[in-house]
């Protein structure tokens, strides 16, 4: 019993030093999601907003230990109407059946939030930078995720499956820039 003591003691000590967990709701209101897309060819970027629906983080001190980020996918915006339906119709995002993005947290260590995401049904690992920045009642949670439509089944005009695309074609990698305020 005394061994057990001795072995005890040192580990509740350690689990006592630690921050305690907090859980943070996301605001859609006070966050913003930016989508950058490319063309193959030439330096045309369209730009564009998608807004988040609603997410959680739970953190110690400014380590995140998990999250669950869900974004609402029929709110994809661009400032050309035409492109902002394209993307949201089954050549791209199909909005109409799935309706929302959700990423779900792994790991977090040393400013890189690995996890899972799912787009159209599709999930896939991803890993990202992300800086946290603690604010008044809460978090802040800044970055920029580099993904492959590609991995998530959205092959419209990709050079990776289609030839002689010329100008039409569109690169397999998009971002998405994101400020998220965690309360």
């Amino acid at each position: 019993m005394k061994k057990l003591l001795i072995i005890l003691l040192p580990l509740l000590a350690l689990l006592a030093a630690r921050p305690a967990a907090t859980t943070y709701r996301l605001d859609p209101a006070a966050s913003t999601l930016t989508w950058t897309g490319h063309a193959e060819a030439g330096a045309w970027a369209p730009q564009g907003t998608i807004r988040l629906r609603e997410g959680r983080v739970v953190a110690e001190g400014q380590t995140v230990r998990a999250a669950r980020v869900v974004v609402e996918m029929a709110t994809l915006s661009h400032e050309q109407s035409a492109l902002a339906e394209h993307l949201r119709n089954a050549d791209f995002f199909d909005t109409g059946k799935f309706h929302t993005a959700v990423f779900e947290l792994t790991e977090f260590r040393a400013g890189q939030a690995t996890g899972t995401l799912t787009i159209k049904g599709v999930t896939r690992p991803v890993a990202f930078p992300v800086e946290v920045v603690p604010v008044p009642g809460g978090l802040r949670l800044r970055g920029t995720a580099t993904l492959d439509r590609t991995q998530f089944g959205i092959n419209y005009n990709s050079t990776a499956f289609f030839q002689n695309l010329g100008s039409y074609a569109i690169r397999n990698d998009f971002q998405v820039t994101f400020d998220v305020l965690a309360r």
